[in-house]
């Protein structure tokens, strides 16, 4: 599972949408599922919304808000239309009217269904009603759809078994999938499954309409998605939902370090929505979590309830250093694992994933150290194992504090506290 062994194809989305810079960056946004689940109403998505607007968040290039699962009335569509319909006692003003008001806060909304008969929480869902659900989400000024993976029909089933090799099982710790009898053959064509066709038969309508709607595949990381995935959306789903637990976090970590060069620009995997805010998390552990979904060059869309979010992780999601690297407009690539630290490097562990990451921006490169371990540890980051500096001494400012470090030779080293991330922009030589 070597980044440098994988084969990264040149996808149709990076030459049809060259000229269209909706999906070349990362999504910024907020969405309702983590913190809210099916409880949500106007009420909620607007605080949301205002509270993008009041905490400063959208002066650092968040935009999208984004209503998940339960929006609709769950009894069917409209016998004429064959529309779904929004639920409104949860929305008195329906989709299209808090469309209106998030536009008017110079915002953009997002919405949800899924590739099957229904959502993932029982509500009506999009297969066989694509064109009628994409025309109908035009029309009420929708700007993002997230498209979900639930009870799809069996006749969409694919002929072969799709394995996500996220280390809950020990047939998977090696991050390999056991071979079944249902097991793709060597050089299967993914892009050909149904899996594949299902996402695509809704980008198609989604790219009929005379409205952008940015395009969200979230089918868990099943039928090997990395390889066809931004064909179809710049963004792509390579797992199933986190949780605001601490192991879910490292576990994903783990499992998207192997992905990243499939991440450019228009390509973007996703490990999920961030949890900064929720659960039992750390100070050290939220910092954590963004720093490397930055990095990674993962969407950021923030799962939380915003108005009642502390002052520490509103600037940790505010942090400038971060976002500059992730909505780079000129360089693409994620940053990248150069060494694993705790493990040998190349192990696929859900617990120590790896430790020290770099990558290139428009203003130096970004250098991430992360102790994944349960107690204080060192961390030496040394500027010659940095894949993309070739000197001695360097001009650094520390992405946290801001500081200036001014010129810094060889290296840092620094005691980082469980869970915690030290990163550095490294500039000029000196």
């Amino acid at each position: 599972m070597h980044l440098d062994a994988q084969v990264v194809l040149k996808t149709s989305l990076a030459t049809s949408l060259i000229q269209d810079p909706i999906g070349k960056l990362p999504t910024l946004g907020w969405n309702s599922w983590n913190a809210f689940g099916c409880n949500i109403d106007a009420t909620k998505v607007m605080t949301a919304a205002n509270e993008v607007v009041n905490l400063g968040l959208k002066d650092a290039g968040y935009e999208y808000i984004n209503i998940d699962d339960c929006w609709s009335i769950k009894d069917g569509r409209d016998e004429t239309t064959h529309r779904i319909r929004p639920d409104l006692t949860k929305f008195p003003d329906g989709i299209s009217g808090i469309a209106d008001k998030i536009h008017a806060l110079g915002l953009k909304i997002g919405i949800y269904s899924s590739a099957g008969t229904n959502t993932c929480e029982g509500y009506p869902a999009s297969i066989g009603y694509e064109e009628v659900d994409a025309a109908t989400f035009a029309e009420w000024g929708i700007d993002y759809l997230k498209y979900d993976n639930c009870f799809y029909p069996s006749n969409w089933t694919d002929t072969y078994a799709s394995c996500i090799p996220d280390g809950s099982s020990p047939l998977l710790t090696n991050g390999t999938c056991p071979v079944t009898s249902r097991t793709a053959p060597e050089g299967y064509d993914w892009s050909t499954s149904n899996t594949t066709q299902r996402y695509r038969i809704m980008g198609d309508a989604l790219k009929a309409q005379n409205r952008t709607i940015l395009y969200s595949l979230c089918e868990w990381g099943r039928a090997s998605v990395q390889n066809w995935g931004s064909s179809i959306a710049p963004t792509w789903r390579m797992s199933a939902d986190i949780t605001p637990q601490w192991s879910r976090i490292t576990q994903l970590l783990n499992m998207n370090s192997f992905l990243m060069n499939y991440n450019d620009h228009w390509s973007h995997s996703d490990p999920d929505m961030l949890e900064v805010g929720n659960g039992v998390l750390t100070d050290e552990e939220n910092r954590s979590h963004f720093a490397l979904w930055a990095a990674m060059k993962s969407p950021l869309v923030i799962g939380t309830a915003l108005d009642k979010l502390s002052a520490a992780n509103v600037a940790v999601l505010k942090n400038k250093y971060l976002l500059a690297f992730n909505q780079d407009d000129i360089y693409g690539k994620p940053a990248m694992p150069y060494k694993w630290g705790v493990n040998v490097d190349w192990t696929f562990n859900a617990t120590n994933p790896a430790e020290y990451w770099s990558g290139v921006g428009s203003n130096g490169v970004l250098v991430l150290a992360f102790n994944s371990l349960a107690a204080t540890a060192m961390r030496e980051i040394k500027w010659s194992e940095v894949p993309q500096l070739d000197g001695t001494s360097y001009q650094v400012e520390d992405i946290w504090s801001g500081a200036k470090l001014g010129c810094v030779k060889e290296g840092i080293s620094k005691d980082v506290v469980s869970h915690d991330t030290i990163g550095y922009l490294v500039g000029e030589k000196c």
